[in-house]
Order: C-alpha cells, then structure tokens, then sequence
C-alpha cells in the first residue's frame, strides 16, 4: 500500500534527474501528495521521455463512471499483468512517478503514528507505475497508479507491502516500449534495504490539507 508520498524538488531538478526536457507545469514543492491529486509523471512521448501531469488513481479506458479511479490508486506487482483493470498499462503504458519520500502509517498504544520512508541521501527517485487514458468525459484524463510489492525485511514493521522503486540504471528498462513480461517483472522487486531509511513524522501528514514541510521532519526533532 503507498497512499501518500512527497515530492520537494524543482521540477527542475526533476527533468535534470530524468534527462527529460524541462516544461513549465508550475512551481513545484509537495510534501503530502494525497489520492486524485495532480502530480508530474514520467511518460515516453514522440521524442523520448517527456514530464506531464496525471491525477493519482487510475482509470481504466473502459471504465464508465471515473469515480473508479479513487480505489485505483496502487496496483500489486502480483496482477498486474493480468487484472483487466491494469493489464493495458503494464503492456504498453508504464511510467516512472517522481518522488523523494512516502508515508506509512504504524499501529501503537496512541493510535496510528505516521512513518516517512526516504533515501538515506534524501536523492530523487521512481516508483514503477502505470498509467491510462480516459476518454469518456468532456476531456481527456490521465491518470496512474503506483505498483507495489512485499516489503523488505526493512520495512516489514512498518507495512508488509512497498512501492516498486527503480533504481536510475533500471528506467530504460521499465520504459522500454519492446520489454518482455518476464523482464518487467523480474524489476518488481522489494528495494535493496541498505539504502532507505525511516523515521516518525507529525500527524500532520494525517491530512492532505497539510502540505507543509513539517510534515517530513522527524518528530523527534520538534
């Protein structure tokens, strides 16, 4: 499950990070991206990758009402080739969706605490996804969904399941337009452990109204 992530970068140094063509799509600093949110996603265009905005929460081509998309949020790596909901996207419209942080939420004596899970280096980094085009309304809508997979042993005290999260080394390979089913899902492996590290945040993050960047700081450092 990934329901909410950050995204702190310029989109600046979002197209530097993806080596995409840089595009004015607003000032950019998110720190509590939340479901049917607007985020800039990595798609491959008529030149190559290119950066555009998609709503959080996919919906099918044939879906008829696109309310469906609020349940469509994440897609397990299990399924994802076969559920009809996501097999489309995982053949021929797979993304990289920006990111330098998500949350996850741990049960305890207080109620649930919120958890921010992040690169060691705080570097910008990909989470597999994929994406659809709707056609149905008065105009288009894309929107993604995130894929996810078991948790490392890291990460299994916070929540027995993670995004997929790409290595720069392995876009190529998720974007490529020729990949085989069994290359794209020998990518949809939990993320090497050495690497992430996690820490308590604010309740703050509990609502998406919060966009702030208190809510990355540890909450140990208030």
């Amino acid at each position: 499950m990934c329901g909410r992530y950050s995204l702190s970068k310029s989109i600046k140094e979002i197209a530097e990070h993806f080596k995409v063509r840089l595009i004015e799509i607003g000032p950019w600093s998110r720190f509590n991206i939340a479901p049917t949110q607007s985020l800039p996603i990595v798609t491959c265009g008529p030149e190559g990758l290119e950066i555009q905005p998609m709503k959080w929460g996919l919906v099918p081509h044939w879906a008829k009402d696109a309310s469906m998309g609020s349940r469509m949020i994440n897609a397990r790596a299990e399924m994802v080739a076969e559920k009809p909901s996501f097999r489309d996207g995982f053949k021929s419209k797979r993304c990289l969706i920006p990111c330098d942080g998500f949350y996850e939420w741990v049960a305890g004596e207080g109620g649930k605490t919120p958890h921010y899970i992040k690169m060691k280096g705080g570097e910008l980094f990909a989470f597999a996804g994929i994406w659809s085009e709707w056609l149905r309304g008065e105009t288009p809508l894309q929107t993604y969904s995130i894929i996810t997979t078991e948790a490392n042993e890291h990460l299994q005290s916070i929540h027995h399941r993670m995004p997929v999260i790409l290595q720069p080394d392995q876009y190529s390979a998720w974007m490529q337009a020729s990949a085989s089913k069994a290359d794209l899902l020998s990518l949809m492996k939990p993320f090497r452990e050495d690497s992430l590290e996690y820490f308590p945040v604010s309740k703050l993050v509990n609502s998406p109204k919060n966009d702030l960047p208190d809510c990355i700081v540890p909450a140990t450092a208030r």
